[in-house]
């Protein structure tokens, strides 16, 4: 088994339950970590035996682009969609983090995390 992890993918999303959160949006980073297994690709050096990482960053960026009022729901759609999509995957880590929300203090950002095993 092994790990691929994206860092850092940033977003401008329209995610919360406040209306101006829909009209004027935010800033957002996902963290993506899953588990696959990397034994084939490792001996083979070819792109067929493992897990694509543009196609997990391809999913993250589709559903980060659909409005949502919670971040648990954009999280659990990313993880449905990386487990429907991509057979290989055993695992997938999500952590989405909006950024500087407006939440009435200094706070950098607010994250979620949730996984799923297949």
């Amino acid at each position: 088994m092994g790990i691929i992890k994206l860092t850092n993918i940033r977003t401008f999303s329209y995610h919360g339950c406040l209306e101006e959160e829909a009209k004027i949006g935010s800033n957002y980073r996902v963290d993506l970590t899953i588990k696959t297994n990397l034994k084939p690709s490792s001996q083979t050096d070819e792109l067929t035996d493992t897990v694509d990482y543009v196609d997990l960053n391809r999913i993250v960026t589709e559903e980060m682009a659909i409005r949502a009022k919670l971040l648990e729901h954009v999280a659990k759609r990313i993880i449905d969609r990386i487990l429907n999509e991509l057979f290989m995957v055993t695992q997938v880590k999500v952590e989405v983090t909006k950024l500087n929300p407006p939440i009435g203090g200094d706070v950098e950002g607010v994250t979620i995390i949730m996984k799923k095993k297949r």
